[in-house]
């Protein structure tokens, strides 16, 4: 028999706040985390907004000496794990930690250490590269880093998933603790990708926003104006236990996550398969692993990048899975506040899935204005909506063709 697992802890670093319940507050309140990029010359650039993290001090969490060894995709996640701990009310001398674990999602990595070594290969010569390069580059130093951080000495894994890294991470953490292998599982994702280069590519492929005049109004999920997703960086930690563990120390069981599924559309290495099936599959599976029906799905987290293609198929693949009842159910997308943390995006929308429950609020999709005849359902626009959430659908959904839902429930 599967054993149950809860979500006790939370912790977050993002565009819309540093602390869970400034996230929370901002999200509920419609404000957008991102703006005009700061960071580079973005001048000659079809994008020129994104979400940057400028209050982040690596210092309050990290050791200033440690911190400077470490990229910025591993500083993220070390704040966001160590307030998630906190949060969590965990003792970590208490806990066997043989049966404690890391699973960490991350799309990119490094990014910043290999443009900041590649500019030291050009002007200094192969001979000037730190030592600390490849460590800092490799995606998997989230995780090693967090084991060693709290000393959990069960399995350390990285999920690479592009966008659906971290929803597939917390997916994979679940099972690890369903199967009886663990009693508790640190895992999320983090992810800082804002470099020329990165931001650059993703220009080069047309994914990002264009939007030249109202930055605060560049993500436009479900628009019929919208233009492309808003780069951003972030990381978004969850601490999971199976029931038995939380309830034997007295924890705070904020939801039960009762639901994984995981698919790939097979199809092409950007663009999702036609009429959603692949994103179809993954919340059938997901609802069927959670023996529930689409019925009983209260509240829907999309993907909602605010590209034209992902929005149009997300909103079939979702007309697939609930038929009639699709337009019954409220759909938000959350990347219209906090912009596409790439890697961490499906452990920061777990999360607010989470204190839906919780709070008994759907947060909004803001910027939405204009409708779009393919983009048809209720998108909760503009403004947050008080509703008892007893089961929260999260989908989220990767280049490569992967796809990830997660099902989170009201404990009881």
């Amino acid at each position: 028999m599967k054993k149950r697992v809860v979500i006790t802890g939370l912790g977050a670093v993002s565009p819309v706040g540093n602390e869970i319940d400034v996230i929370w507050d901002n999200i509920i309140g419609g404000k957008a985390g991102y703006g005009a990029v700061t960071r580079f010359d973005v001048s000659t650039l079809p994008s020129r907004v994104a979400g940057e993290i400028n209050d982040f001090d690596p210092g309050k969490w990290i050791d200033k000496k440690e911190s400077r060894r470490m990229d910025r995709f591993v500083q993220l996640a070390i704040a966001a794990a160590k307030m998630a701990v906190q949060d969590a009310g965990l003792d970590l001398e208490k806990i066997d930690q043989e049966r404690a674990g890391v699973v960490m999602g991350c799309g990119i990595g490094g990014v910043i250490t290999f443009e900041e070594q590649k500019e030291v290969l050009i002007n200094k010569g192969p001979n000037r590269i730190s030592p600390f390069f490849i460590t800092n580059l490799i995606s998997n130093m989230a995780a090693g880093y967090l084991s060693i951080t709290f000393g959990l000495k069960g399995p350390s894994l990285t999920i690479v998933t592009a966008c659906a890294s971290s929803a597939n991470a917390v997916g994979e953490a679940m099972r690890l603790i369903q199967s009886g292998e663990t009693d508790l599982v640190i895992s999320g994702g983090t992810e800082a990708p804002l470099t020329e280069l990165a931001f650059a590519g993703f220009c080069a492929i047309k994914a990002m926003s264009t939007e030249k005049e109202e930055y605060s109004q560049a993500c436009r999920p479900f628009d019929k104006r919208r233009s492309g997703f808003i780069m951003s960086e972030g990381a978004g930690i969850l601490v999971l236990e199976s029931l038995e563990h939380a309830q034997a120390r007295g924890a705070h069981i904020y939801a039960e996550l009762v639901g994984y599924g995981s698919s790939s559309d097979a199809y092409h290495i950007t663009m999702p398969a036609p009429g959603g099936i692949g994103a179809a599959s993954a919340m059938r599976k997901a609802l069927a692993d959670a023996d529930l029906s689409p019925q009983d799905v209260s509240y829907i987290n999309a993907h909602g990048t605010g590209t034209d293609a992902n929005d149009a198929l997300e909103t079939a693949a979702i007309k697939l899975v609930f038929g009639e009842g699709a337009k019954n159910i409220p759909v938000s997308s959350t990347k219209s506040m906090t912009g596409h943390l790439m890697g961490a995006a499906g452990a920061m929308e777990a999360i607010i899935c989470t204190l839906a429950i919780k709070r008994g609020i759907i947060p909004p999709t803001i910027n939405y204005g204009e409708p779009d005849p393919e983009c048809d359902l209720d998108y909760v626009p503009n403004e947050a909506r008080k509703q008892h959430v007893k089961v929260a659908l999260s989908n989220n959904l990767g280049f490569g063709g992967h796809n990830a839902t997660l099902i989170i429930q009201e404990f009881s």
